[in-house]
């Protein structure tokens, strides 16, 4: 079949543009990272559909495998009403995925010998010598010492009988983050356990932030340093941080909430505070929710903990601090978890039954959700990283969480 001059230039531009969107394909997908690109795709317009429909205000999104970054994806906004969108390395609060740092943090003092995962807490911090049970089934009952106390292995899985929150003249810390860590951790120990240390599975904020003053104790470090300077700096992670710098505060995330329907910001009700305040005057680090982040930055933590505890040439943990982290210490301990399906490690939530699976995760996968409705779930078996980040202030970061998690995992080939 002959062919004029004007058809044959035709048909060449179209292959040109063809062949064009193969390699953006291929370019979007690194080499090697053996995820599939069209279904990775699916991400950003599935989250835009969530930010039509004011479900959510924004997010980012991040799939990552065989220590390839293969998909960066934001949409939506940072601040709705100023029109400010979000991008790539926006900063967001990712609130209780902080506590796989403090359990990291702890973990380095257990591999110098200097702190013993059985022993009581008791034995670092005396100010918890005494504490006891008061069971609360119909009302106060009566007091009685626990037949073991709290052990820091146990602070770490929440199975040491401490509250999720202080109250009394404590109860708005978690919001004003007035008082400092010290004074903080001197209450906790004067409060009362609510059951007999690893008898049930109850999340406890208070134990952590306990975690958090045992890293100050003994290693003679503030705890905000410590973390900064053994994990932060060492990593490249240049945007997390606790408190924010006036330089970073324009690309933090707001928090959004839903009233009648729409979304609106979040106020000074909310864990840390009004967020457009940036934490100002604020003296509490929260090792159980303190930390501000990037996907970028996260990448860097979870990639290390995916190595096995190295990165870039650099070694943070040993190959064993990471299995005994991840590995299930609640198996007789029901329910033990946010998701269903899981159970706990040192400071993980751990995909170990059926259940866990539903939303594609493999079993032995790992990680943490944040009040805010952020996601970070790092699977062995796959070699894969998956991170969500969004901010609301309600349950509305399940829609994003299940099309990040979902589509990221059915994307590996």
């Amino acid at each position: 079949m002959l062919f004029a001059g004007q058809d044959i230039l035709r048909i060449m531009r179209s292959l040109v543009v063809l062949f064009a969107a193969g390699m953006l394909a291929v370019a979007q997908t690194p080499a090697g990272s053996g995820l599939d690109a069209s279904r990775l795709h699916m991400i950003g317009p599935r989250l835009q559909d969530l930010v039509d429909k004011q479900t959510i205000p924004g997010a980012v999104a991040l799939v990552a495998r065989h220590g390839k970054v293969a998909l960066t994806e934001a949409v939506g906004w940072r601040d709705v009403e100023n029109k400010k969108p979000m991008q790539t390395d926006s900063i967001f609060q990712i609130m209780s995925m902080t506590k796989n740092f403090t359990g990291v943090a702890v973990m380095m003092l257990v591999e110098e010998g200097r702190i013993e995962l059985r022993q009581p807490i008791e034995h670092y911090l005396p100010e918890f010598r005494g504490i006891e049970v008061q069971e609360k089934f119909n009302g106060p009952g009566a007091t009685h010492p626990p037949e073991h106390p709290p052990t820091v292995w146990q602070l770490m899985n929440h199975t040491s009988g401490l509250a999720e929150d202080p109250d009394g003249e404590m109860a708005d810390n978690p919001r004003t983050m007035r008082v400092p860590l010290d004074e903080a951790v001197r209450f906790y120990a004067h409060t009362h356990l609510q059951f007999e240390p690893g008898t049930r599975w109850s999340y406890s904020n208070m134990g952590i932030a306990t975690l958090g003053r045992l890293v100050e104790v003994i290693s003679g470090e503030d705890y905000v340093h410590f973390v900064r300077s053994h994990i932060l700096e060492p990593l490249g992670m240049q945007d997390t941080f606790y408190f924010p710098p006036d330089d970073k505060k324009d690309r933090i995330a707001l928090v959004y909430r839903h009233e009648g329907g729409r979304l609106v910001r979040a106020g000074s009700d909310i864990l840390a505070g009004d967020p457009t305040k940036y934490r100002a005057g604020a003296k509490y680090p929260a090792p159980e929710f303190g930390l501000y982040t990037t996907a970028p930055d996260l990448f860097r933590f979870y990639q290390m903990l995916l190595n096995g505890g190295e990165y870039n040439g650099r070694r943070y943990l040993s190959r064993q601090t990471v299995e005994t982290m991840t590995r299930v210490f609640t198996p007789n301990v029901t329910p033990s978890g946010w998701l269903g399906g899981t159970g706990y490690g040192l400071t993980f939530e751990i995909i170990n039954q059926p259940e866990g699976t539903l939303l594609l995760h493999s079993p032995g996968t790992f990680g943490h959700g944040g009040a805010f409705g952020t996601e970070g779930w790092i699977d062995p078996k796959n070699d894969l990283i998956r991170i969500m980040l969004v901010q609301v202030s309600d349950s509305s970061g399940d829609a994003p969480r299940s099309v990040v998690m979902q589509i990221g995992e059915a994307a590996v080939e």
